[in-house]
Order: structure tokens, then sequence, then C-alpha cells
């Protein structure tokens, strides 16, 4: 695709893509939620994203985040909202009200300050579904908790009421060909089996496919879609 291609072009070639990992893997398309990853891109791409039909978007800083949903609910734009980065506890207070999915609990310490903060940031009290981040692959640069650690994590969640736990997150290392990611999307669908969890938040750009072969209910993919990130 050219650097031209509408955003409603991109997002149809990324469902049908999906559509096909999912008829090869024997899924329906309907058990895969597409987060449109919109870090970097102004809340115009939103809205044209909107227009094409997306209601599910990602973002990953929380300075960033905060000031582009309150635009979307400025412009009337019907957009549920995903954090899928690391989310600083000094940033909680700001964020809170606005995400709809966290997909990277990553300590105990965060559930704590979730749940400090949750009264005046979660009016009644909503409920916070989020996926606890996991770094499979145990990379130093990455974000996550380690394999052994999701059991007291998950317990420490699941005491808030505030948290509402669906699955594990993880992203996979960055590879020339995704089927070399294939382990790591397993071993997080065999982690989450074990500890009685049934969504997995795993896939990009990248290697979405592979991860909906192994069992992604939610792929996160920002490139495919709005085209390379923006300085």
């Amino acid at each position: 695709m050219t650097a031209t291609t509408s955003i409603a072009t991109r997002a149809a070639e990324v469902r049908h893509r999906i559509e096909a990992a999912c008829a090869r893997s024997g899924r329906s398309a309907d058990e895969v939620t597409l987060v449109a990853v919109s870090k970097t891109h102004p809340i115009e791409a939103v809205e044209e994203a909107v227009t094409a039909g997306l209601r599910v978007f990602g973002e990953n800083r929380a300075q960033e985040f905060v000031p582009k949903a309150l635009a979307a609910r400025e412009r009337g734009l019907a957009a549920e909202w995903h954090f899928i980065g690391h989310l600083q506890r000094n940033k909680v207070r700001d964020a809170l009200p606005y995400i709809d999915v966290l997909h990277s609990l990553d300590s105990e310490r965060l559930v704590r300050e979730i749940a400090t903060r949750a009264a005046e940031a979660r009016p009644g009290h909503r409920p916070l579904r989020c996926f606890l981040e996991v770094n499979v692959a145990g990379e130093a640069q990455k974000e996550g908790i380690a394999p052994s650690d999701v059991g007291p994590l998950l317990a420490a969640a699941r005491s808030a009421e505030i948290l509402d736990v669906r699955g594990l997150m993880t992203v996979a290392p960055r590879v020339k060909d995704p089927e070399e990611v294939r382990p790591v999307f397993r071993a997080l669908r065999e982690l989450a089996a074990e500890h009685g969890l049934s969504e997995l938040s795993m896939g990009m750009t990248d290697d979405f496919e592979v991860a909906i072969e192994e069992g992604a209910t939610v792929v996160r993919v920002g490139r495919a879609i709005f085209g390379d990130r923006l300085p």
C-alpha cells in the first residue's frame, strides 16, 4: 500500500487478514477484537478511522492519551480506549477516568494505586477490565512480569474490586519471520489456561496473524491501519 492509501482501505485489509487467520485456525472472526493503535497520530486520524467503522483504539502514553480521549469526547466520537503501554503510577489519576481496558497491569503497586484512585476516577466504581502484562520472552528492555509471577499478581488484582481481570497480554520480540514468535504466543496461551483465563491480548502489525492462529482474542494493530508512526 502507498502512503496515500486511506485508513478505510487499510482497515478493510486488516479485517480480511484477521478473517483469513481465523479461518485457518477454525475460529470465527467475531472472537477477535481489533484494537487500532492510534499512538502518535492526530485526532483527525481517529475520526477518519471511526468513519471507517473502527471503534476500539489503543494508546501507550498517558500524556498523549488523555488529551486525545478528551478531544474524541468533544467531537462525539464513539470510541473505546485501550491503554496498551506502561502506566506509570503518577499518571493513574489523570488517565484512569478515560481507560476502558488496561492491557498493561504489571505490578502490585499499580494495583494498589488504581484501587486508591478508583473512587474519584471511576464514578460508581465502574470496574476496569484489564490484562496482566507478561514478558514471556524475558527481554530486558520490555515491561511485564515473569511467567512465574502471574499467580501472585492475579491474586492481588482479584482482591481489588475495581479490577476485572480478563486475561494475559504480551509483546513478542521483533523478528523478520513471525513464525519465530509462535512459541511466545503459544506459551502465553498455555499460561493463561493454567490460571483459568481465556482472553489473550497478543499480536501486532508484523505478527498478528500468527497470534490469532495461537489463540489471540485481542490484536493491537497500528502501522497496518494508520501508516508509519509519526514523530
